[in-house]
């Protein structure tokens, strides 16, 4: 789990999570929402993927804060449409 702010000062929180299936390829992804709101929806990035848990992990401790904002907004960004069309 890390704790980042975006670009107007809110703070997120970067999670892993794990997609259900038998599926093991690609299982692992990162989840960010609103910290105090972490059961609430967010935003998955599911175009990020590992096939397991320790490898994801490993992945979001080292990720830089900068990248993490930048994949939030391109995150928000592709949701938006959908929510709109209430998807």
């Amino acid at each position: 789990m890390r704790v980042f702010q975006d670009g107007q000062g809110r703070h997120w929180v970067a999670t892993v999570r794990r997609r259900p299936g038998n599926d093991y390829k690609g299982r692992y992804y990162f989840f960010l929402s609103p910290r105090g709101a972490e059961d609430a929806e967010g935003v998955a990035l599911i175009d990020i993927r590992w096939n397991s848990e320790r490898s994801a992990e490993r992945a979001l401790e080292t990720i830089s804060d900068v990248e993490l904002r930048r994949r939030l907004r391109s995150g928000v960004g592709r949701q938006r449409p959908a929510q709109a069309i209430g998807a």
